[in-house]
């Protein structure tokens, strides 16, 4: 499984290269689109999840990364699609530099969770998120006017927090409130994530034993 984001373009690159002197054969599952692309470009094999349910391991970035291994992701706008895909893998990889590590989640991520929406459900579910205790901000556009669109049409509502949550109880929270698609929380998922180090070294976090 290839994910989404600046970091991972350096380890498919790295990928390829390793394919290619080793001659291994690596068969992968993207995303996103420009997920899709990268492993295109690469001269990577592409595949999709009704061709490779099963993937051996997932690599993918995040936005932030707590002690624990929870992670926001969707910055992008690709949530969904990473987390189906990281569903499907035995082991999830993070790669990421060290502005992304933090001992809570918010320490340094100020964007709050990315929460893809039903377009027709916005405003319900932006309502049922401040009874959460959250800020909902629904995302705009850049380059036009209007929301941000997903790949699959839908909206990202940004939702800001203040302070550490139990993350595993909120995010059943917001997976039971009709017309939320996903959310850019991952509890459970990664296995070790790697942090590229400001003065050049890696950092390793493993996910902690239950």
């Amino acid at each position: 499984g290839v994910g989404s984001g600046r970091t991972v373009v350096y380890a498919v690159k790295h990928l390829c290269a390793l394919v290619n002197k080793s001659g291994f054969k690596v068969t992968c599952v993207p995303t996103s689109f420009q997920a899709r692309q990268l492993i295109i470009e690469n001269g990577l094999d592409l595949s999709d999840l009704s061709q490779t349910p099963e993937l051996d391991i997932v690599i993918d970035g995040a936005d932030e990364c707590d002690a624990s291994l929870t992670l926001i992701k969707g910055g992008g706008g690709c949530q969904l699609q990473e987390k189906i895909v990281a569903a499907c893998g035995k082991k999830m990889v993070v790669i990421a530099d060290y502005r992304k590590k933090s001992k809570e989640l918010g320490d340094q991520w100020k964007k709050g969770i990315p929460i893809e929406v039903v377009p027709m459900a916005y405003v319900p579910v932006m309502n049922k998120l401040r009874s959460f205790g959250l800020d909902p901000v629904l995302r705009m556009a850049q380059s036009k006017a209007g929301p941000v669109v997903t790949d699959n049409s839908n909206f990202v509502v940004d939702a800001k927090f203040t302070g550490p949550h139990n993350w595993d109880v909120l995010e059943t929270k917001l997976s039971r409130t009709p017309g939320i698609v996903e959310t850019g929380l991952f509890v459970g998922y990664a296995s070790v994530a790697y942090f590229g180090m400001e003065d050049g070294s890696v950092s390793v976090l493993h996910k902690p034993a239950l």
